[in-house]
């Protein structure tokens, strides 16, 4: 049994996963926590590590591959050629070992950021680090000087320039 790439369509991974599943397959998504910028806010999000992307088991000779391609959320088997795109067992285990809160920061240090609540509402400063996981140190400039004060992470946003 080797582990195989199969693409599914846009934002259906689960669906393609869970569907490839009841038919008996064994297949697998890895998912990752990351911050994403919503409403205002900076919020958490649980999503698949590669989109539209997930893996399925198979064996080359004894498997039934025919029904894969037709099955709901998946767009295609990947293939080079006519071979389809085998996966190291090795590389399937390192994702399988990668804990889930490996998330990816929205706001690094140096990043300019807007204060869009509570009392330094519409000032700016610069983003030193996360304070736990609710709170950050931000340097504002106040009266000629720099200081750093901890806020809420729900009291920035990223400025984009």
């Amino acid at each position: 049994m080797r582990w195989y790439v199969v693409h599914t369509r846009p934002r259906q991974e689960e669906r393609a996963l869970e569907n490839l599943t009841r038919q008996g397959y064994s297949a697998w998504m890895p998912w990752m926590e990351i911050e994403k910028f919503r409403r205002g806010r900076i919020t958490k999000v649980v999503e698949p590590m590669f989109s539209r992307y997930l893996f399925i088991q198979l064996d080359h000779v004894n498997s039934n591959w025919g029904p894969i391609r037709s099955t709901l959320g998946v767009s295609k088997l990947v293939t080079f050629g006519n071979q389809a795109a085998a996966v190291p067992d090795e590389l399937i285990d390192v994702l399988r070992l990668a804990p889930l809160q490996d998330a990816k920061r929205i706001l690094t240090k140096g990043d300019v950021v807007e204060f869009i609540k509570g009392p330094l509402k519409g000032m700016t400063g610069i983003f030193e680090q996360q304070d736990g996981d609710i709170r950050a140190m931000v340097l504002i400039e106040l009266i000629n000087q720099s200081h750093k004060v901890h806020v809420s992470l729900d009291e920035l946003k990223p400025v984009v320039s």
